[in-house]
């Protein structure tokens, strides 16, 4: 198969030959390691309350549980594709899920917030590598009909994973075992996937010889890493125009483009640029990015405003979040079925302005709003996702060489992770922001009996304040969050605009694929 502009010749000789028993199991194995990468951000949502509290954390620390895995899970996502390329991708997947058991049981007996974070960096890298292979090896043992398909199903176990992790953790966290409990609930699952996938998986071993590109990684990397901090905590560890902006922003930005000029110049680069120039994989990898702004913060901090502004329990923020999770499940299955034929692209159209709707009407809830609205509007949002999400790798996948399938894979993964990153830190601060100067204006009404308030940035434990002061801090995140979804309404108008720009395909049973495809 041929990248460029031009027409795109579909490669016919794809290796699976796989009876369809052992397909069968081979796919279930990947989807509980795609389960297990999701669990390692959505069972602590319900539980980050509790452990922020428990460790002494503040709402920069609420953001960073998260953010410490996304910044790993980013950085190292399209390094895992590129090695997927030329390494044993049994191998290599079986190294990272010993990599999140490691992250995982380093987390449980944290006890601070620098160890737990240290922790979930591990588990980043680990769930970068279980995310990224799981989509190369679908990509590989599927013919191009049968990855849409194929998509969904993995697109119904990131659904489920999203529903799942906060019910579990919710569970988890009011149980004798704590929220530490949360993060051996995977493990189980990890050592049934592993099991699996030497039994059933049999890949190509890789290219020889083997060049990596050292540089081109480490620049990636370096440049990921300052950037995402730099989003993290800029307007609360420091000014918007200071110093510290102009090192992590500037650098980021400068390493960035030295990472480009290697990637450029190097034989096997790890993220190769020169896909770019087929208009969908463009288009679909810059949709990815900022649908996945919405994706990650979607599962996040709904379960922050049930608790916090609604006062609910950890399984009761867990059983909202149901309507989000399954309108995804349930669209991410059917256009996975559906989605071939001449307005596939249509699909996609359709969920990317169901996302914007979405956002929209999360813009407008309060501490006020009607339970059943806040979840039909959570529902719209998951729609939108189900339709998108996993349908936007298959179409990075179905238009580049399969023996470039990993680094293509691995930079729709790389761009939603990078973007879903963003999302949490940005809602993170605006969520910080807003809610501090909320609550500082109000604190001169509440009178001089309201009991002590909770130390400035902390994340506050509901129970342990006074009525009014309870009152406030609950009134002032929930108008918080529904400004923070508002932020975003932008990044999901120009998700619109990219999947417009799709090439559609000419005939009517194609899968994916640019205008002109030949067998």
């Amino acid at each position: 198969m041929s990248v460029g502009s031009g027409s795109t010749e579909l490669a016919v000789d794809l290796p699976h030959g796989i009876p369809p028993g052992r397909m069968r199991v081979a796919l279930t194995a990947l989807m509980l390691a795609l389960f297990v990468s999701m669990l390692s951000s959505t069972i602590v949502a319900n539980a980050l309350p509790r452990i922020i509290g428990d460790l002494g954390g503040n709402q920069t620390g609420y953001s960073w549980v998260v953010v410490a895995t996304l910044l790993a899970l980013t950085a190292t996502t399209p390094i895992w594709g590129k090695l997927a390329d030329l390494f044993d991708k049994l191998l290599l997947i079986q190294v990272a899920m010993l990599l999140y058991v490691a992250g995982s049981v380093l987390g449980a007996f944290s006890h601070s917030m620098t160890v737990l974070l240290v922790a979930r960096a591990i588990q980043g890298v680990g769930a970068g590598g279980l995310s990224a292979l799981s989509l190369v090896i679908v990509g590989w043992i599927g013919t191009p009909r049968e990855r849409a398909r194929f998509s969904g199903y993995l697109g119904a176990v990131y659904a489920v994973a999203t529903l799942a992790g906060p019910l579990i953790g919710g569970v988890i966290v009011e149980s004798p075992l704590g929220w530490r409990g949360c993060f051996f609930a995977s493990l189980p699952i990890a050592v049934v996937a592993m099991v699996l996938m030497q039994l059933t998986l049999r890949l190509p071993r890789g290219r020889s010889p083997v060049r990596i590109d050292i540089a081109g990684s480490a620049l990636v990397v370096t440049s990921v890493g300052l950037l995402l901090i730099w989003t993290s905590l800029v307007g609360q560890q420091f000014a918007w125009v200071s110093v510290s902006t102009a090192l992590l922003l500037g650098g980021g930005l400068l390493v960035g483009v030295a990472a480009v000029v290697v990637e450029l110049r190097h034989p096997e680069p790890v993220l190769p640029l020169r896909l770019f120039r087929n208009r969908n994989v463009l288009m679909s990898t810059l949709a990815s990015g900022l649908l996945a702004t919405v994706a990650f913060a979607a599962t996040l901090y709904p379960a922050q405003y049930f608790q916090l502004a609604r006062g609910m329990s950890p399984q009761a923020a867990g059983l909202m979040t149901m309507t989000t999770v399954g309108a995804l499940a349930l669209a991410s299955v059917v256009s996975g079925r559906k989605i071939n034929g001449r307005f596939w692209r249509w699909w996609l159209v359709s969920g990317t302005v169901a996302v914007a709707v979405g956002l929209g009407l999360l813009g407008t809830v309060d501490v006020h709003t009607h339970l059943v609205a806040v979840g039909a509007y959570l529902g719209v949002l998951g729609l939108g996702l189900g339709l998108t999400t996993q349908n936007l790798v298959v179409a990075v996948q179905n238009n580049v060489e399969l023996s470039e399938m990993g680094a293509g894979s691995a930079m729709a993964n790389f761009a939603r992770s990078f973007g879903g990153a963003v999302g949490v830190c940005v809602m993170g601060a605006v969520l910080s922001a807003r809610t501090a100067t909320m609550v500082a204006e109000g604190v001169p009404g509440l009178g001089p009996t309201t009991g002590p308030l909770p130390e400035q940035g902390r994340i506050p434990i509901l129970d342990t304040l006074s009525a009014p002061v309870r009152e406030l801090y609950s009134s002032a995140y929930g108008t918080a969050f529904g400004e923070a979804f508002l932020v975003i309404v932008p990044l999901a108008v120009l998700s619109i605009v990219c999947v417009v720009l799709l090439q559609p395909a000419v005939r009517d049973d194609a899968v994916p694929l640019p205008p002109e495809v030949t067998a």
